[in-house]
């Protein structure tokens, strides 16, 4: 049986490009990994943050619309984020958090703790502590590796027929059934990180995409080759998978499973540095080669944005 490795990325919606790279970049310690667009809307940035190099199972990407309203998390979308620590940082990420004045709260699934908070945009975030997963090396701000977010630990699915959705994960993507908790039904993959996927089967108000929500999430295919046979395989399931896209980085297909989540699957090659040196990524604005004549224009009409260290790490 095929079988993902697990979270490629997710990909959400927000308003303000600047507010977002502060919070992700400026807060959270991602690195910005890639400054580019929408290929499908290029007057709107797509921004992607991850590890010190972007890997599969690092990465939060965002389209940054600036007059795009607000969504509602719920039913039919990825209702959380969640991304792995090191082991014995919580207390450094609660005295962070306190000091850019985000509220959270702590809460315990499967056994593991958990800080949950929200982004400037109201995306639900959390953060839990495991072995698992190499250190992240990007240092930023007040933020070394020791502590740094590795990536992500899973994501909460939020699905409108939950069995549906459980039986994709085990029956198509190859994800394990680890078990029932109180209102969660988990899933692991076999990636070190971005490998645990919860569905929420407790009552839910209906999902409705805009600024604060997640558009889609990821799974990974190893290469072109796998790539195809996810392709062949969902059509043989009945799931009617767009064509092949090449987005650069990565190459996609998207469909949608039975509990109306977008799904995506994604190749882990070429990554971000088919574009850009390592130590240049992020910082200047890349286009595809069918834009690049209308470069000049583009910058005209996007916000000027960087990641830039915030003043609660300059004390």
């Amino acid at each position: 049986m095929q079988r993902t490795l697990g979270i490629h990325h997710i990909t959400a919606m927000v308003n303000d490009a600047q507010r977002n790279i502060d919070f992700y970049a400026g807060v959270l310690a991602l690195r910005l990994v890639k400054k580019t667009i929408n290929f499908d809307r290029p007057e709107v940035y797509h921004l992607y943050f991850g590890n010190e190099t972007g890997d599969p199972g690092t990465a939060i990407t965002f389209f940054p619309w600036p007059n795009l309203l607000k969504g509602r998390i719920g039913i039919g979308q990825v209702g959380v984020t969640s991304y792995v620590i090191p082991m014995g940082s919580i207390p450094f990420w609660q005295d962070r958090l306190k000091r850019f004045g985000v509220r959270f709260i702590q809460n315990v699934r499967y056994g593991e703790s958990y800080l949950q908070f929200q982004d400037p945009d109201g995306l639900e975030i959390e953060l839990v502590e495991r072995n698992e997963g190499p250190t992240n090396t990007w240092s930023f701000g007040g933020v070394t590796p020791d502590v740094a977010i590795k990536g992500f630990s899973g994501a909460i699915l939020i699905s409108a027929q939950p069995h549906k959705t459980a039986e994709i994960l085990e029956g198509v993507l190859g994800f394990d059934t680890i078990g029932q908790e109180e209102s969660f039904l988990r899933f692991k993959a076999m990636a070190e990180t971005g490998n645990t996927i919860d569905i929420k089967l407790s009552p839910s108000v209906r999902g409705l995409m805009g600024a604060g929500t997640i558009h889609h999430i990821a799974w990974r295919a190893k290469d072109d080759e796998e790539h195809k046979k996810w392709r062949e395989l969902l059509v043989e399931k009945g799931y009617y998978p767009t064509e092949i896209l090449d987005r650069n980085y990565f190459k996609s297909l998207y469909f949608h499973e039975g509990g109306g989540i977008l799904f995506e699957i994604a190749t882990d090659s070429p990554g971000f540095t088919v574009d850009e040196s390592m130590n240049g990524l992020g910082k200047k604005l890349m286009l595809p080669s069918w834009l690049e004549s209308k470069r000049e224009e583009l910058e005209d009409k996007l916000p000027k944005v960087e990641a830039r260290v915030l003043e609660g790490d300059k004390e």
